[in-house]
Order: C-alpha cells, then sequence, then structure tokens
C-alpha cells in the first residue's frame, strides 16, 4: 500500500464541489479501496474546522451541511501523526523555504515518512517542489 500526506486544502475538496474536487476524489476513492494510506499532521482537524467555518460564514454554506461535512471526517480513519513530533522539522522548513510553519508540519510529515504531499495550494506547490520534488500540486495529480 502507497502513502500520501495530504492537506486540508485537499480533503475539503472531497466534500466540496470547488476546483481539482474531481483529482482530490480520486485520491479519496485509492484511499477508500485500501491502494493508498492517507497520513496527515493531526493540525489537519482544526484547518479542515477552519476552513468549514469560513465557508458557512462568508460563503453562505449552510450550518448543517458545515456540521455533517466535520462529522464525517472525523469518522475517517487517516493516520495522524502529533504536530509535536513535527515541529523542530517543519520549524526548520519554514525558516529555509519561508513558508508557514503550518505547512512545512505536512511536508516534514512527507519528508520523515518517504512519500508524496499533496496540496491544492499551487502557490505552496510551485515554491517548494524544486527543492522538494516529492510536493505535488493537486492539479497535476493523475
Amino acid at each position: 500500500m502507497s502513502q500520501l500526506v495530504v492537506d486540508s486544502s485537499v480533503v475539503v475538496k472531497w466534500f466540496v464541489a470547488e476546483p481539482y474536487s474531481v483529482e482530490a476524489r480520486r485520491i479519496l476513492s485509492d484511499y477508500q479501496s485500501g491502494a493508498l494510506a492517507v497520513l496527515a499532521p493531526d493540525l489537519i482537524n482544526a484547518e479542515v474546522g477552519n476552513i468549514l467555518w469560513k465557508k458557512h460564514i462568508f460563503q453562505g454554506m449552510d450550518a448543517t451541511d458545515a456540521q455533517l461535512i466535520l462529522a464525517t471526517f472525523r469518522t475517517l480513519p487517516i493516520v495522524q501523526t502529533p504536530t509535536a513530533v513535527l515541529l523542530d522539522s517543519a520549524y526548520r522548513l519554514a525558516v529555509l523555504h519561508r513558508r508557514t510553519v503550518y505547512d512545512m508540519l505536512y511536508v516534514a510529515l512527507s519528508l520523515q515518512e518517504a512519500c508524496p504531499f499533496v496540496t491544492a495550494d499551487e502557490k505552496l506547490a510551485n515554491a517548494i517542489n524544486t527543492v522538494i520534488p516529492t510536493t505535488l500540486w493537486l492539479g497535476d495529480w493523475p
């Protein structure tokens, strides 16, 4: 079974129709079939919650829909690593690449587990994939 680190920008697309949701749902399908293990720092819980809050408060997502998505997300057996375990490495990466520690937690996990990291954040992927080629933009997902 292959492993893949995904961030909240990918996970939300599993539930909300947005650009590149088709690619994100291919990852979900492989995950659900057992062909792929999905990993993330435990920060993903707060990030998914925050994205849903923003969609509800600022974009008109129905509160019941947001709560249902959050509940469904919480049932997914994503292998989560505590941020405390990744923090030192993420901080060094953040300083080196001038990116947020939040984003670099995912990259640190990817490097630790020697597996790809997929994000829908094209700017992030473009900023680091030349030096960390295991970072993939969701739009390039096969």
